[in-house]
């Protein structure tokens, strides 16, 4: 997240009013809920994991047992099971 100037985006007298609570200090302002992206939509990997489940459970359909498959993407059993079962 990077940091903006208020004095660039905001006109004056909105500033004003936000100096009457905060002063030279950091204010984080929240995104609106339907602005809001989920977890991994930014950068894409929730695109990405996706894509590499989507794989584990095909070779698994094609005979690929869960250990192997835990080695092959350095994933726990546990993991496999949980990508393997809940599609």
């Amino acid at each position: 997240m990077k940091y903006i100037n208020a004095k660039t985006i905001l006109p004056d007298e909105l500033i004003r009013e936000l100096q009457q609570y905060i002063q030279g200090e950091y204010l984080y302002i929240p995104a609106l809920c339907e602005q809001r992206k989920q977890w991994g939509e930014k950068t894409g990997y929730r695109k990405e994991l996706n894509q590499r489940n989507s794989e584990i459970r095909i070779q698994y359909q094609a005979g690929s047992s869960m250990e192997v498959l835990a080695m092959q993407y350095c994933l726990s059993l546990s993991s496999i099971r949980k990508i393997i079962y809940n599609k």
